[in-house]
């Protein structure tokens, strides 16, 4: 079997790094992917889904150099789902349900650019070690 996601949003959050016991750099963001449309009543609707990412090794490190809150990036990788298959429930604030899906990123491409510095498309397959 061979699953591939890719998506493309927004950090909802700056990236937070850590070293593994070994010393294996691994960072966690947030994103969020918006989809919107037009009802037939001609009214907006809007669905947002939340991924919980996780880059290792070197992409972890130009991830948490290059990427802030806000950024745009397009990802790709592979779902990792809960003990039973499934995405990470949970309650939001209001009462109303919600969920994440928890993403090992693969490879990551930087879209837009903060003050016109060029940032690196990482692919996790191309990193020698």
């Amino acid at each position: 079997m061979y699953a591939k996601l890719i998506i493309v949003g927004n950090l909802g959050g700056d990236p937070e790094m850590r070293y593994t016991p070994d010393g294996t750099p691994v960072t966690n963001f947030s994103m969020a992917v918006n989809r919107r449309w037009n009802n037939p009543d001609g009214s907006p609707g809007e669905e947002t889904v939340w991924f919980r990412c996780t880059a290792w090794r070197k992409t972890a490190e130009v991830v948490n150099q290059y990427l802030t809150k806000g950024r745009q990036v397009l990802v790709e990788g592979r779902l990792r789902p809960d003990a039973n298959g499934n995405p990470r429930v949970f309650t939001r604030n209001d009462g109303s349900a919600g969920s994440s899906y928890e993403v090992t990123v693969e490879t990551i491409k930087f879209l837009g650019s903060p003050n016109g510095t060029q940032a690196p498309s990482i692919e996790e397959d191309s990193i020698p070690f």
